[in-house]
């Protein structure tokens, strides 16, 4: 019989998978659709999801670290892991900052095209909802 703490390192997979597609792929495009919502009010409800996603994603990877020495999944788990987070910290260090910038200026009431960080983001999302089906497969209890 499987222990509750090898389920657990298929759930967490699973349930950031499932934030991420919900807000990246779901509630982002949708907020703008919602009558009364402008630009500007848009990118403020964005910012604090998008936040607060990153947050917990960083928690759920985390707990993935600190669990996969405790259960010994195997080395594949590893690399599935490392690339998921890495996606992540690349998100939060690397492109989120040009569109906080981008995003201050629309708020400031400049009238900016869209930038190519959103579409940097966009790409890497894609990418981790794979890395994420993958790693849930290779732990899978």
């Amino acid at each position: 019989m499987e222990s509750v703490a090898q389920h657990l390192i298929w759930f967490l997979p699973m349930l950031w998978l499932g934030m991420v597609l919900a807000i990246s792929f779901l509630e982002a495009p949708l907020k703008f659709r919602a009558p009364g919502i402008t630009v500007p009010l848009g990118l403020g409800i964005g910012r604090l999801v998008f936040r607060a996603l990153n947050i917990v994603e960083s928690v759920l990877a985390a707990l993935l670290v600190v669990a996969f020495p405790v259960l010994g999944p195997s080395g594949a788990s590893w690399v599935w892991l490392g690339i998921a987070a890495t996606i992540l910290a690349v998100q939060i260090l690397v492109v989120r900052p040009p569109l906080s910038r981008r995003s201050d200026r629309v708020l400031a009431g400049e009238d900016m095209p869209r930038s190519h960080a959103h579409l940097w983001y966009v790409g890497l999302e894609v990418v981790k909802v794979v890395v994420l089906v993958g790693l849930a497969i290779v732990v899978s209890p």
